[in-house]
């Protein structure tokens, strides 16, 4: 009996490259006769036509399912929204935008009958722009530093893990997901891959500054207490040489009584352990914030309309 596998796709502003991707799959899992396949499109309330062309795609292959989402919630909380409609046994993520090559999927499947849990594509030669590469780079610290993540072990969007991960995952029901994270915390048997990377055929990435500084923030402070740590001794060193630089001047002032004590050096020490503080109580303020959203109940997702005729 073939085994099912559930591929779920983010979609935002793809309704050039969809097709291709979706076509791409059939394709390619058509020669793998020891798999069945289905295709979860979620469309995270993309401005342009896209979910018209989810529509289009379902309505002609009873295999897709098309989830379209009330607002913007971003790709993580999309994935999550997927995850819930899949039924395989492997679910493989890969992106809307033809750069994740579908149709070297069977290397990744390769790596999970060997025993492994979640296999990440890895990439030799990123085709992203030096800002994409440049923020992957910082989430790959953010992951090894905050998260424990693995230092030989490449993250990235495209994988595939088995489904009691992603029924693992899904008991995840706060705002603010970040699939990394959920991985990471629910096993360690994760390996890579190596498979290539296509350059972008059409538009551009969705992914702004803003948007970056959201994913990082949502994976510190939703799985991590290390900036709390690292607030503490920031704030204990700064207190020691706060101490440190009044005895000095004390002393100084001891030994020559007409030292005169400088008002600019007074205004350096308040400015920097102000600043610390302030730094701090940020942090501080964060985890409080989304303490209070999660006890609010604040949504991780909201489905506008889902279409699926899968039997």
């Amino acid at each position: 009996m073939s085994r099912l596998v559930s591929f779920v796709i983010p979609c935002y502003n793809s309704s050039r490259t969809l097709g291709k991707v979706v076509e791409e799959i059939r394709s390619t899992m058509e020669g793998m006769k020891q798999y069945d396949y289905e295709i979860i499109l979620i469309n995270d309330c993309s401005p342009d036509d896209t979910f018209e062309e989810i529509r289009n795609i379902c309505e002609a292959d009873e295999k897709v399912c098309g989830v379209n989402l009330a607002r913007n919630f971003g790709q993580h909380a999309a994935l999550m929204a997927g995850f819930r409609y899949v039924h395989g046994d492997i679910v493989v993520c890969l992106d809307d935008d033809g750069q994740t090559p579908a149709e070297e999927v069977g290397k990744l499947l390769v790596k999970i009958d060997e025993g492994y849990d979640v296999v990440y594509a890895r990439y030799k030669h990123k085709k992203h722009s030096a800002f994409r590469n440049l923020g992957s780079k910082v989430n790959e610290l953010m992951a090894r530093v905050m998260l424990g993540k693995p230092k030989d072990l490449y993250l990235s969007s495209y994988f595939a893990a088995k489904r009691f991960i992603i029924d693992e995952m899904v008991r995840y029901t706060n705002p603010y997901p970040y699939v990394i994270g959920l991985v990471l915390r629910t096993t360690r048997k994760i390996a890579n891959a190596d498979v290539n990377h296509r350059e972008r055929e059409i538009g551009t990435s969705g992914y702004t500054i803003g948007k970056l500084f959201a994913l990082w923030f949502n994976g510190f402070t939703a799985f991590s207490i290390i900036p709390l740590r690292i607030a503490t001794v920031i704030g204990a060193l700064a207190a020691v040489a706060g101490f440190i630089y009044g005895s000095y001047t004390i002393i100084r002032k001891l030994v020559d009584p007409n030292v005169v004590i400088g008002f600019s050096s007074i205004m350096s020490a308040i400015m920097f352990i102000g600043g610390m503080l302030m730094l701090m109580l940020g942090i501080i303020g964060e985890y409080i914030g989304r303490i209070y959203i999660s006890l609010n109940n604040s949504p991780q997702y909201v489905i506008r309309e889902s279409i699926d005729e899968r039997k």
